[in-house]
């Protein structure tokens, strides 16, 4: 196994992990990343190497495990007795999080194959992190100032689906799952910290899904060789995405989102004029 590789693999694990839950578009990071610089395709082929990017977003995931742990305990009704519940007359429910996943989970394998073969490329990022940066600005200033729903376990039904619903923007590599939930939270009425909690929370299952699906279609891409490889970049995202949620989750009620969108808009007008 060549050196170069797993630096490569590594590098792209610090780029999930730090971007996954910060609503810039972690799959846009990749994308630019390595059809920039890192080329993974050149040792993993097209289909081996969208698969890696797809797959590695496991060690984000895990990160948000570690990180709620407590919270999805409660999720699956083993900790009615936890200082969560306790004194609270409402949670959480995982009603709630399966119809925040229904529309961009119908979405998401029907466009699949569409979405790996013709979205994955620098200029549609490009148009992503813009228009994503766009819808984030407007959240910031049609959201109300003073929310009333102000914790996770405050969140309706209706707040729910309409949260899901805004999640379909992320399909567009670049727009941000994060991005597009915790604005279309916020113009429902959440606080930025519970619509960030809530977007994380969800993040868990969808994200899994896509993993183990696009781990299904391309199996045959998981050859022995590969298998460090993947391995580095999970081990890697896992730290860097532990290290990232924590510190996202408490700036985000502070800074809101105008800092996002203005490094996102940043971002594209310097990869465009520099590469384009």
């Amino acid at each position: 196994m060549d050196l170069l590789m797993l630096i490569k693999a590594i590098i792209l694990g610090l780029v999930e992990g730090l971007t996954e839950f910060a609503p810039v578009s972690s799959t846009g990071h990749m994308i630019i990343v390595d059809d920039m610089w890192l080329k993974s395709e050149t040792f993993l082929t097209k289909h081996g190497a969208n698969t890696f990017k797809v797959v590695i977003q496991l060690g984000s995931i895990l990160a948000v495990v570690v990180t709620f742990k407590d919270r999805f305990i409660n999720l699956l009704s083993l900790g009615r007795f936890s200082k969560q519940t306790v004194g609270s007359g409402s949670r959480l429910k995982l009603s709630q999080i399966f119809v925040g996943l229904i529309p961009a989970g119908v979405l998401g394998v029907l466009f699949n194959d569409y979405i790996d073969d013709h979205l994955f490329s620098t200029g549609t990022v490009l148009i992503g992190l813009v228009i994503g940066a766009v819808f984030m600005i407007l959240a910031d200033l049609i959201g109300p100032r003073n929310p009333k729903t102000k914790t996770v376990d405050q969140i309706s039904y209706g707040q729910a689906l309409a949260v899901g619903l805004f999640q379909c923007f992320s399909l567009w590599p670049g727009f941000s799952r994060s991005g597009s939930t915790i604005s279309g939270g916020v113009l429902m009425g959440m606080s930025h910290r519970a619509a960030a909690d809530f977007t994380f929370i969800m993040a868990v299952p969808i994200m899994a899904g896509a993993s183990f699906l696009s781990l299904l279609k391309n199996w045959e891409y998981m050859t022995m060789d590969a298998l460090p490889i993947f391995i580095a970049g999970f081990i890697s995202a896992f730290i860097f995405a532990l290290l990232s949620i924590r510190f996202f989750l408490k700036l985000i009620n502070k800074i809101k989102l105008l800092p996002f969108a203005i490094y996102r808009i940043l971002l594209a007008l310097i990869i465009y004029f520099v590469f384009f």
